[in-house]
């Protein structure tokens, strides 16, 4: 059975990570969604919180887990028995960090590969970022958006 992780904060999930999901799900028996547990970046929503809305957002793709860590990505990879790593790139500016990482995570382990994916080009201005801000500023983000994700960021903003 082939494994792939697809590793980041999600926070929040945007319909530009679910498209990647989507077809990296084709491609592979598994696709585990791995939310950082990293403070440093504030998240807006608990660990807990961005699992819940992305076993919401991915219940259409049946070969879809999700699950969270602290620590290195590929550690985590090794114990599911992983054999690729899954990166949205939006633009040439991801590139540079994105590179770095899977240089750095080749260094750790050369049996995990990493593999670069574009999201279709409706969404390759967004990020969790600007959704956030154009959420807590009451603006409309429901096409690029689940509706659970929606709600949920409602309710962050009551």
């Amino acid at each position: 059975m082939k494994t792939i992780i697809y590793p980041g904060t999600f926070d929040p999930i945007h319909n530009g990570h679910i498209d990647i999901a989507e077809r990296a799900a084709l491609l592979f028996d598994k696709l585990i969604f791995v939310v950082a547990d990293n403070e440093q970046k504030s998240p807006m929503f608990t660990v807990k919180e961005r699992i819940i809305m992305i076993e919401r957002a991915t219940e259409h793709i049946k070969n879809i887990t999700v699950s969270s860590t602290t620590d290195l990505i590929v550690n985590f990879a090794k114990r599911e028995n992983a054999v690729a790593l899954i990166r949205g790139l939006r633009h040439v500016s991801d590139f540079e960090f994105e590179f770095q990482m899977a240089m750095m995570n080749f260094h750790l382990d050369p049996k995990i590969i990493t593999l670069f994916m574009m999201p279709d080009e409706k969404y390759i201005h967004i990020n969790s970022t600007v959704i956030k801000n154009v959420s807590r500023l009451c603006g409309d983000i429901s096409t690029y958006v689940p509706k659970s994700v929606e709600k949920c960021l409602n309710n962050k903003r009551k």
